[in-house]
């Protein structure tokens, strides 16, 4: 349970309603009645991961489609030693003169990209 009946019954109508508000979220029944706003409340945490569960709002994505992901992963190959010390010296900072200096740049955001895919695939295969 997020929120407590009890800890939400101690606060009054207009921080109920700052609380709605940050979360997004609007009172159940009439708006003018602390009940609508405590339902809510205690409510859209078990709806949220039913309709998870369901297939609505945000989904997982298939099986099939994280091998796709992985096929992409690996297509995009490894640094050879000459990109590998590339990449390390950008990280240093140290940038090339115009006009390679765009293509290095390219180069890094393809590096931090693959790395954020990898990233991404561990991430949704624990799910």
């Amino acid at each position: 349970m997020v929120f407590s009946r009890q800890e939400l019954e101690l606060l009054t109508i207009p921080q109920l309603r700052i609380l709605l508000l940050r979360y997004g979220l609007k009172p159940t029944g009439s708006a003018a009645l602390k009940p609508g706003f405590i339902t809510t409340l205690m409510v859209f945490p078990e709806m949220a991961l039913q309709q998870f569960e369901n297939g609505t709002g945000l989904i997982r994505p298939t099986f099939d489609q994280l091998q796709i992901m992985g096929e992409i992963l690996d297509q995009m190959g490894t640094p050879t030693p000459e990109q590998s010390a590339l990449l390390r010296v950008s990280f240093e900072g140290r940038r090339m003169d115009i006009p390679r200096r765009y293509d290095q740049e390219r180069f890094l955001a393809l590096y931090k990209a693959k790395n954020h895919l990898s990233e991404v695939i561990n991430l949704l295969g624990m799910m």
